[in-house]
């Protein structure tokens, strides 16, 4: 089967797929609650003749498609889930909510799914005329607060590949190089006494006083940690409304971010110490939980260049004066005037190992086996990630073009790959080379899937 096969594949699929981004669009859910998501994406591969798991790992929402049989075994690695606060009205120029404080697909994983399924799909019909191959789709919950890819990579669920793929939407096209930073979440729940703060304020002992000290010796904590590593909190639980009140129970979430798993540790261990001292000047207890955490990614050179390939080579989409003259408004409500609206440039190859900002459990798959991601142009220009207007341009058609764009060159390259079986072992050489002192998972060996709020 030639490439253009597994584009014209997509193409007849397109009204499926795009009717699929519009459904997870329009029922926006936070992560590992993606219910309705996993119901959607599971029916939708059963129909399209994979073998469907669900529950995979344990966690309700995760789920697989595969079909195949043998090697090379290639994982394409969906996500769903949406963020919190970001409710808004697709295809509009100004802040418009539908649900006040509601979720909506600000990261645009709406469509990172559904790239990653169609191409899953043309993959599908591609095997099944080349008879040795394997394809297995891997829905993938809580990416923005959950690590489920890190929970399943804890468990060996993606053990078996050969090569993983992904994509993520974004303002321009590029094969993704480096590596991210590796992250850790930790939950205090500090428990005290309650007392009339006028009356009998002797008796009482303050949590909510535990976990403002918590937060200021972190403060502090900040001038004594390399200038790259990065400590986040936000405070979960402040103990009720009533200042008369001292309060019994609060809690705080911490974040800590570092270049890999080893030293995000130490960090998160010097801020389990912080916990211990707040709750010891405050006469209070303190209960720490453990959320997730994700490792740093493993650039791969080999596969970035072969991706790079098919994303030159791929038809690009073409865009209608309305779509471009939305863009240009929505641009203006983050201050942009200048330049294209839509980047429709291909950007060249610039293979890097420096470690950029932000964290993604993509990176534990990349521990794992050789990872690629590529991103396409799917918002406007210089759109800022994770804020409405990303919300509203993911519902137009210029981002279902861009998840077509992303899904033909997941596409071409898992082609590649299981017909240039040097490319996939030169990977592979390249892998074993940049994990040679093994995966360091970052989530700890009892830890389960949860939402923070839920824990205590």
């Amino acid at each position: 089967m030639k490439k253009e096969q597994l584009f014209s594949i997509i193409e007849e699929k397109k009204a499926s797929l795009i009717a699929l981004v519009r459904d997870i669009w329009a029922h926006p859910e936070l992560s590992l609650q993606e219910f309705h998501a996993a119901e959607v994406y599971t029916a939708f591969l059963r129909s399209e003749g994979f073998t469907v798991e669900t529950n995979v790992g344990g966690i309700r929402t995760a789920f697989t498609g595969t079909f195949g049989s043998g090697k090379p075994v290639i994982g394409l690695l969906g996500e769903f889930d949406a963020l919190d606060g970001l409710s808004q009205k697709g295809g509009c120029a100004e802040e418009a909510p539908i649900i006040p404080g509601g979720c909506g697909h600000g990261c645009g994983h709406h469509l990172l799914g559904a790239g990653a399924l169609a191409a899953a799909v043309a993959i599908k019909a591609y095997l099944a005329e080349r008879g040795e191959g394997t394809v297995i789709f891997f829905g993938c919950p809580g990416e923005e607060g959950g690590a489920a890819k890190a929970f399943l990579a804890r468990d060996g669920v993606f053990a078996k590949l050969d090569a993983a793929l992904t994509w993520h939407p974004e303002d321009r096209n590029e094969v993704v190089s480096g590596s991210c930073m590796a992250s850790l979440q930790a939950q205090y729940a500090f428990s005290g006494v309650a007392a009339h703060a006028a009356n009998c304020p002797e008796q009482g002992r303050s949590a909510l006083d535990a976990v403002s000290l918590m937060n200021v010796g972190a403060q502090f904590l900040r001038e004594h940690i390399p200038p790259h590593d990065m400590v986040h909190y936000s405070i979960w639980d402040a103990g009720g409304k009533s200042p008369n009140v001292v309060q019994s129970h609060a809690s705080v979430l911490y974040m800590v971010r570092s270049d890999n798993v080893k030293n995000a540790k130490q960090v998160l261990a010097r801020v389990d110490d912080i916990a211990k001292g707040a709750a010891l000047m405050t006469g209070t207890t303190v209960r720490r939980h453990f959320i997730d955490g994700t490792a740093n990614t493993v650039p791969n050179e080999t596969l970035e260049r072969l991706m790079q390939q098919q994303l030159e080579s791929a038809p690009q989409p073409s865009y209608t004066a309305e779509e471009l003259e939305f863009a240009a408004k929505l641009r203006e409500t983050f201050g942009e005037t200048e330049g294209d609206p839509i980047d429709t440039a291909i950007h060249p190859l610039h293979h890097s190992e420096a470690v950029k900002a932000g964290s993604t459990d993509v990176g534990d798959v990349s521990w794992l086996t050789p990872t690629v991601q590529v991103h396409t142009a799917s918002f406007p220009l210089g759109t800022p990630g994770h804020s409405w207007q990303a919300v509203s341009a993911g519902a137009t058609g210029a981002a279902e073009k861009a998840m077509l764009f992303a899904a033909k060159v997941l596409a071409a390259t898992a082609q590649a790959l299981y017909e240039d079986p040097q490319t996939l072992q030169a990977a592979q050489a390249e892998f074993r080379s940049r994990t040679g002192g093994g995966y360091v998972c970052p989530i700890e060996p009892d830890a389960v899937p949860c939402i923070p709020g839920d824990v205590f």
